[in-house]
């Protein structure tokens, strides 16, 4: 199991790691910005002890940077595998021929991953994609990431079409997975340990993946990994907690004010909540900030 690529930054992805996750991604690391030193790009490759195996996500299509963006990741240890961005459906993505873009042309989709896996010297090579661009097309793009040598897929049962909004179509996964040798990673929507179960009971998919139903809800790794209906409030406190730390070691006194927006969700169905989420966007202190949130989830 594991969070979505693209989605979290390493204070979520060293919570969601001790707390339930197999495997770990990075943000979604634009390969252009690798190779004109984004400082900003290099900060999002850092990575936590916690994190292994640990696997950068980049996203692009011109080969030669591809290929220079891998050779920069060489250099930098602790990091087990390259995973191909084919699924993200933001037009500024899409206009730059990234993301999910790459999904209209599925020889320039072999060509990036075989540049991937012709230049890297890391473990594994994966690939990130959607159903399709406008159609359905599973299958062929299943295929076409097998034949450049990929590893493993994981796959949103959606199209870009089909943006988030779209039923997340389950069966499709299942047909791609029956083409192909390697394991498929099934995606979209998953939101709950009973939602979870179900996913992999129809695609037959022996792992998922999960990305917006964490939000507000990052115990849910937790409770799928140890298969329980409801996570206890004891273990909700622990989790966001953990979370709160992580920010501030990683953002310092930033990290703060940053993690509101995150303790406005996580108090969603508590008692007091609204009077919870006005008392905290008054605190700037860390400390007092830290013993406020403890008392309420306490």
């Amino acid at each position: 199991m594991a969070p979505l690529a693209g989605f979290t930054d390493l204070p979520f992805r060293s919570l969601v790691k001790k707390f339930g996750v197999d495997l770990t991604f990075s943000e979604m690391i634009s390969a252009n910005a690798l190779v004109y030193n984004s400082k900003k790009t290099f900060k999002m490759l850092e990575k936590s002890p916690l994190e292994e195996p640990y696997i950068v996500q980049i996203a692009g299509s011109n080969l030669e940077n591809i290929k220079k963006a891998v050779e920069i990741l060489n250099d930098i240890d602790g990091i087990d595998g390259i995973d191909l961005n084919c699924g993200c459906p933001v037009p500024k993505v899409v206009a730059q021929n990234a993301g999910s873009s790459l999904l209209q042309d599925l020889s320039q989709v072999q060509a990036v991953l075989e540049t991937i896996k012709r230049y890297s010297q890391k473990q594994y090579l994966s690939a990130k994609v959607r159903l399709g661009f406008n159609e359905k097309i599973p299958e062929k793009i299943a295929l076409a990431c097998q034949k450049a040598g990929v590893d493993f897929i994981s796959m949103h049962g959606r199209t870009r079409a089909g943006r988030y909004k779209a039923k997340v179509d389950y069966e499709a996964i299942a047909r791609a997975k029956e083409v192909v040798s390697i394991p498929i990673i099934a995606n979209g929507d998953i939101t709950s340990l009973q939602k979870a179960n179900e996913v992999k009971k129809i695609t037959n998919c022996k792992s998922i993946m999960i990305g917006r139903g964490a939000i507000g809800n990052p115990w849910i790794f937790y409770q799928i990994k140890n298969n329980l209906e409801f996570v206890d409030k004891e273990k909700i406190k622990e989790i966001v907690l953990e979370h709160y730390d992580n920010m501030i070691d990683f953002y310092g006194e930033k990290g703060a004010l940053i993690f509101r927006k995150h303790a406005h969700t996580y108090s969603k169905g508590f008692p007091e909540a609204a009077a919870f989420r006005d008392k905290i966007n008054r605190i700037d202190d860390t400390v007092v900030l830290r013993a406020v949130i403890e008392e309420f989830f306490g």
